[in-house]
């Protein structure tokens, strides 16, 4: 045996080495070197290195083989002839790594794995992505998050987040959709979040829509009711007037229903609350000057400082009898008004102009009688002294008859 490998030629002893490597085989081996042709060699183990030519090298990020790799890698390449005509193995890692990259993706989508990848081109039909620079995945627009405003070109160059829901390898057919990771990721959040969410927890939320009763918040998982009564201290505000659509704002859980998922927010308002001090400061009985503030078919809301209202019922607006409150008020008149009741738990004052007219309409019918009264004794004066001077004269008269008889 000795004696035969020493009759061995060193070209016999590297044909025996390289009967062990056939093609197709792959190889992991070590980079040795990257020339200036980005040709790269690699110490596969064997007497002979293996050479990969740039043409055979394939880069997921589009780069050159120097731009990406340095000497002391480790590379995995397919063997592709046992000599390239100067002693090397010639190899590819682009079969290798092709291979890998299908085999990679196949898993991903059997796993329902999400794909991050960036758009590389787009139509008017859809966004088209590559996995690894390689596997081209079309996303419908109807899958896409493309608003109906948008311009789609200007997702060319933007990174996506989707999922394969069709891969057809012999039809080169793979389809992909961003809303469905969209949807799987706020149903996670949902579910995280009406498992945190608690009475009295703050939140700083962002204004998704307005209507006249109130505004609803997005906290982060799910959107809540903030009501106009727990924006401002006044009743009648319009939430338009108040809070705008898009802004962000601190708020607080105040009612919870996990059940039908619902939940109520308040709103940090400006200043302390003026009901506070409202039995200070107003009493029943008092007349205030009030500022008609909203008008309503049972009566209308009066305005008596920022944030206190009270209302006029349509009975009290007058002393005559009316079908509508406009009939007699207007929004932003103001008017004096008595106040009749007063409920500061439930922040509630009933207001009277009815009382006010009646009061001043008793005081004119008083002086009218007064002054009627008044007269009359004047006049019953005035004739009892007629009377008096008459039955004098009449008396002198008497006395002068007397006297000439």
């Amino acid at each position: 045996m000795g004696k035969f490998e020493d009759n061995l030629t060193f070209e016999d002893v590297i044909n025996q080495t390289l009967k062990q490597i056939k093609p197709g085989t792959s190889i992991t081996g070590t980079i040795v070197e990257i020339n200036s042709k980005e040709e790269i060699f690699v110490d596969i183990g064997y007497k002979a290195d293996g050479i990969i030519p740039r043409n055979e090298y394939f880069s997921e990020n589009n780069m050159l083989p120097s731009e990406e790799l340095k000497v002391g890698d480790k590379i995995k390449a397919d063997v592709l002839k046992l000599n390239d005509g100067q002693g090397n193995v010639l190899m590819s890692c682009k079969h290798a790594k092709i291979k890998e990259i299908r085999n990679e993706f196949k898993q991903k989508v059997e796993e329902n794995k999400i794909f991050e990848e960036v758009v590389k081109q787009v139509n008017k039909n859809g966004l088209v992505v590559l996995y690894k620079n390689l596997i081209r995945v079309f996303i419908p627009i109807s899958l896409s998050d493309v608003g109906r405003d948008e311009d789609i070109n200007e997702y060319k160059g933007k990174t996506v987040r989707f999922k394969v829901i069709e891969n057809d390898e012999r039809a080169k057919k793979i389809i992909g959709s961003v809303k469905e990771v969209k949807e799987e990721e706020k149903k996670k959040a949902q579910e995280e979040f009406w498992n945190n969410i608690e009475i009295g927890k703050k939140y700083k939320g962002t204004v998704t829509a307005l209507s006249d009763y109130g505004a609803f918040v997005d906290i982060g998982g799910a959107q809540g009711l903030l009501h106009i009564s727990e924006m401002t201290w006044g009743r009648n505000q319009n939430p338009r007037d108040i809070l705008e659509v898009g802004q962000e704002i601190g708020v607080k859980v105040i009612e919870l229903d996990k059940e039908n998922k619902r939940f109520k927010l308040t709103y940090d308002k400006k200043g302390p609350d003026p009901w506070n001090k409202v039995e200070e400061k107003y009493h029943i009985g008092d007349v205030v000057k009030v500022k008609i503030s909203n008008l309503m078919p049972f009566g209308a809301f009066a305005e008596l400082e920022k944030g206190v209202e009270g209302l006029i019922h349509i009975s009290q607006i007058c002393e005559r009898k009316i079908s509508k409150p406009e009939e007699e008020l207007k929004v932003g008149q103001k008017v004096n008004a008595k106040i009749i009741s007063i409920d500061k738990e439930n922040k509630k004052i009933e207001l009277s102009i009815r009382e006010i007219e009646g009061t001043s309409q008793d005081t004119d019918l008083m002086v009218n009688e007064e002054k009627s009264v008044a007269v009359q004794d004047e006049e019953k004066g005035m004739t009892t002294t007629k009377e008096i001077e008459k039955s004098m004269i009449n008396t002198d008269n008497n006395k002068e008859i007397i006297t000439k008889d």
